[in-house]
């Protein structure tokens, strides 16, 4: 039963990750990147894609949880294509695998999991008399469908 729900929620995952990211996956564009790294509003020095779209010169924040690019190493960035400003490093994690979406999801797999086990495994008294009593000869007999 184990192997059953991890293959089903890595279905469910997948299928999700597929149809949410944004920038859309299917309806976006691709455009190589290079990271430099720039001070933002509050003055820390943080790394950003620089990405040119039809002459426009644009840039992405890249930071992400366990993900660290050196000042000049080339990414690719995927963009909507009626807003070019709004991107994302196309990685795998990050772009593909969030770790909060993560983190919630093996969450609520656990959760579910528990609370159908505890439903199944203590069923009430009538229940099992119900289950043992239940036979084919206590169903009515199957009518044809056709006279011959």
């Amino acid at each position: 039963m184990n192997k059953t729900v991890v293959i089903v929620y890595l279905v469910i995952f997948a299928t999700y990750i597929l149809f949410t990211r944004t920038p859309d996956y299917f309806e976006s564009n691709v455009a190589p990147a290079t990271v430099h790294y720039a001070k933002d509003s509050t003055g820390t020095s943080i790394p950003y894609a620089f990405y040119t779209n039809g002459g426009q010169n644009l840039k992405t924040d890249a930071r992400y949880l366990f993900r660290d690019y050196s000042d000049g190493d080339a990414v690719t960035v995927r963009y909507a294509t009626g807003q070019p400003q709004t991107a994302a490093v196309n990685a795998v994690w990050g772009y593909w695998i969030t770790w909060q979406e993560l983190i919630v999801s093996i969450i609520l797999v656990i959760v579910l999991f528990q609370i159908a086990k505890a439903i199944t495994s203590n069923p009430t008294p009538e229940g099992l008399l119900s289950d043992l009593g239940e036979d084919d000869t206590q169903l009515p007999p199957r009518k044809r469908r056709y006279d011959d």
